[in-house]
């Protein structure tokens, strides 16, 4: 499969239009049309559905757009890599996180390592578990800061001095405010605000049949939009510590839920994995400063 089609194809998803695509990419509309003509004919599927000011993709087309955004990603990051082989000293270092305040510790040891090495550069990458291991497993990062869970069979980690504590995002004025704990019971009946994340794994081994009683009337993906829903008197966000404004102008105020326990955190990568010279700069710095649970 050619490169530079899928890098058509691609940027012309984005635009919705072959010609904004063309003027993006440095191309002419009739070279962007026939390698998008050609992909087509080597899949054996339409990729776009065409109208006379758009293009649409296909079931087909979103498939492959999710793909080759991957592939491209691991590509153009293969090459920057192969460039600065020689250099540990500059380069880029790809990090997935989970939201967690325990982050400060990585980034501690990263701060340690520019220091000593400006050239070094970190992309982080944020989402729940399932996003960022998905991309840890395809190769786009070369290490994850997670939440409470280790896959032993496919990663090597890092316990990180901390753990996270959970708890609920609340109005000052709600009546649980005057409460400085909660019990998992007081949750049962509340309209909640949590993770997908949260649902989905936690609650049914936290609340076993209680579970049931649980209300969810929103779910989020960031504790930022969660605290501001409940800003707005939505409903109870139960998040983690330290992850949402609860100040003294914020009008939200935190509540630890005491009888639920706290989740460690880690710094994971895959078993057997290869390192640029830039993350095992980072890697050594790690172990200077945490003990290696298991390898």
């Amino acid at each position: 499969m050619d490169l530079k089609a899928l890098r058509s194809f691609v940027e012309t998803a984005r635009e919705g239009n072959m010609s904004r695509a063309a003027e993006r990419l440095g191309l002419s509309q009739p070279t962007i049309s026939k390698q998008l003509k050609a992909l087509e004919e080597e899949l054996h599927v339409p990729l776009f559905t065409r109208s006379s000011y758009s293009i649409k993709l296909t079931e087909a087309g979103m498939l492959l757009r999710r793909r080759s955004e991957d592939i491209l990603a691991l590509v153009d990051r293969t090459i920057a890599e192969c460039s600065n082989i020689d250099a540990a000293d500059k380069g880029d270092i790809y990090v997935g996180a989970a939201e967690s305040d325990a982050l400060k510790y990585f980034a501690h040891a990263l701060k340690s390592v520019q220091d000593q090495h400006p050239g070094i550069r970190c992309n982080i990458f944020s989402g729940n578990m399932d996003d960022v291991t998905q991309r840890l497993d395809k190769g786009l990062l070369d290490f994850a800061v997670v939440v409470n869970f280790v896959d032993l069979a496919k990663y090597t980690y890092l316990k990180l001095p901390a753990a996270d504590v959970w708890g609920v995002v609340m109005r000052k004025d709600c009546p649980l405010a005057k409460r400085q704990t909660l019990l998992k019971k007081d949750l049962l009946g509340l309209p909640l605000i949590g993770s997908r994340q949260w649902i989905d794994q936690d609650v049914p081994r936290l609340f076993g049949n209680d579970a049931k009683k649980l209300r969810f009337v929103a779910t989020y993906n960031l504790a930022y939009n969660a605290a501001l829903m409940a800003r707005e008197g939505i409903g109870y966000a139960v998040t983690f510590d330290k992850l949402a404004d609860t100040g003294r102008d914020s009008g939200l105020c935190f509540r630890p839920i005491t009888d639920v326990p706290s989740s460690p955190i880690y710094l994971i990568w895959r078993k057997y994995q290869t390192f640029t010279p830039q993350a095992q700069v980072l890697m050594k710095e790690m172990e200077k400063r945490f003990a290696v649970s298991e390898k």
